[in-house]
């Protein structure tokens, strides 16, 4: 099992997680973000679309639940935020099986929610708070179930 931790001290820093979430691309196609309000599961997400080429705004679909963004070469990005979801039947309605099965990268927030609908095989990436407002701890692990 593919596992990976970063001492994150500066947003710049976040570069080298994504080319590491970048580098299992071949491997998983959903990326799922944990962590507390806060920790920046956002912004590690912008800096993962901004490195693979991703010319639109991103933003935390927090009331739309996904957004999708296109890269330079026209390879769409889904980004989920499941916070507001009360029930896995939210999921179904929008058709969540058609994304993760669409072969593109699927990056969800607040996989929590969804958790029993995850696929089998996916990443998984935790941001803990650190000591100080800029540090943060990122385990990225390969899940396969």
């Amino acid at each position: 099992m593919k596992s990976k931790e970063f001492h994150i001290n500066s947003v710049d820093a976040l570069s080298e997680v994504s080319d590491y979430l970048i580098s299992l691309r071949d491997e998983a196609d959903v990326i799922a973000f944990y962590g507390s309000m806060g920790a920046g599961k956002t912004t590690l997400i912008k800096n993962l679309c901004h490195k693979m080429g991703v010319t639109d705004e991103v933003n935390s679909p927090t009331f739309a639940i996904v957004n999708e963004y296109v890269t330079e070469e026209g390879e769409s990005v889904y980004h989920f935020d499941f916070y507001r979801i009360k029930k896995l039947e939210e999921a179904y309605d929008i058709g969540f099986e058609n994304y993760f099965d669409s072969g593109n990268l699927c990056l969800i927030e607040w996989p929590e929610m969804i958790e029993p609908l995850l696929p089998e095989k996916y990443i998984r990436v935790e941001i803990q708070h650190g000591e100080t407002d800029d540090e943060r701890l990122i385990h990225c692990q390969l899940v396969l179930e």
